[in-house]
């Protein structure tokens, strides 16, 4: 058998399996759904080995789409972790045999505890499944390895239904990009939806400001000293234009006199910039879009109160 002939049946396998296990899904796993949104304590996923392995990104997986959930090792309950669980939490635990000794050893404790079980088993007549309040069962037939020994198939098909139940109870809690992103603060995606123009700007005496009256070569003085490439133009504190490096470019094809020429000639009138409570994402669009590579950040009356540059958001992670 080839390399390829032997990856092609393990996915015709797996994704018959899975095919079975979503035609196979019942009234037990909108039950398993209701018990885990009444939930008022955590969700607590327990399992052994590779079914260890599946839980614990079972339970990474709902704690990050709103979900209240944590990874218990069986072993280490049996020996004091078990004071991890609550008489409010849910318990899911996954047994492929339904007979782990860890697993099912653990089971009258957390009866005595009145914790609601949740068993993920291929056998719906374990000694698990009996333990449960509510049982799911994968219904795989066989596993992708030609011995019928390696969790393959049955790993697959309880990270899948793990997936289903986290997405189910993301949908019926309305979780949103943004609750997503509070879960990932310092991920690509929280950075993009939470951080604010006012978290990068620069502020008080670093933005680049001159008056509209002033010359040309004072302008380029604080163009030069502040470092952005723009400074704003204002007329009584409030936004009249900018002059960028833009600017000075087709100033230079004018051949004008820089000690002569105020900066209100040359300036472009109005400019582009954006409020402090905008998204840095926004900002970084509106960058892109107008091909520039900083902006001045004004207020309600168009007073300026920061500056922005593509720099900053790199340096900020927006990029």
């Amino acid at each position: 058998m080839t390399y390829l002939a032997s990856a092609r049946r393990t996915f015709t396998n797996q994704i018959s399996a899975l095919s079975y296990l979503q035609d196979s899904l019942d009234d037990n796993f909108s039950q398993a759904c209701e018990k885990l949104i009444q939930c008022t304590g955590k969700v607590v996923v327990s399992g052994m080995g590779k079914s260890g392995h599946i839980g614990k990104k079972i339970a990474a997986t709902l704690a990050s789409t709103g979900t209240p959930a944590f990874f218990m090792h069986p072993g280490e309950a049996n020996h004091g972790d078990f004071g991890m669980l609550s008489k409010d939490d849910v318990l899911i635990a996954i047994s492929n045999s339904g007979e782990t000794a860890e697993i099912v050893g653990l089971m009258p404790a957390v009866k005595r505890l009145g914790v609601v079980i949740i068993a993920i088993t291929n056998k719906s007549q374990s000694s698990l499944s009996q333990f449960s309040d509510i049982s799911l069962s994968l219904h795989v037939a066989k596993e992708a390895c030609s011995l019928g020994l390696a969790p393959t198939t049955s790993t697959t098909a309880t990270l899948v239904l793990g997936d289903a139940i986290a997405i189910a109870l993301l949908e019926a809690k309305g979780f949103t990009a943004e609750d997503f992103a509070f879960s990932h603060p310092g991920g690509a995606l929280g950075k993009r939806l939470l951080l604010k123009v006012e978290d990068v700007m620069v502020t008080g005496n670093e933005i680049p400001i001159i008056d509209v009256h002033s010359s040309l070569s004072d302008a380029l003085l604080e163009m030069s000293s502040k470092g952005l490439g723009l400074t704003a133009i204002t007329q009584n504190g409030r936004m009249a234009g900018v002059y960028s490096d833009g600017d000075l470019r087709r100033t230079l094809d004018k051949r004008v006199d820089v000690h002569q020429t105020t900066v209100e000639q040359v300036m472009t009138s109005g400019g582009i910039s954006l409020s402090s409570s905008s998204l840095a994402i926004d900002a970084l669009n509106l960058m892109q879009e107008k091909r520039i590579n900083a902006l001045i950040v004004t207020d309600a009356e168009q007073k300026p109160v920061g500056a922005l540059s593509m720099h900053m958001l790199l340096r900020a992670g927006v990029v």
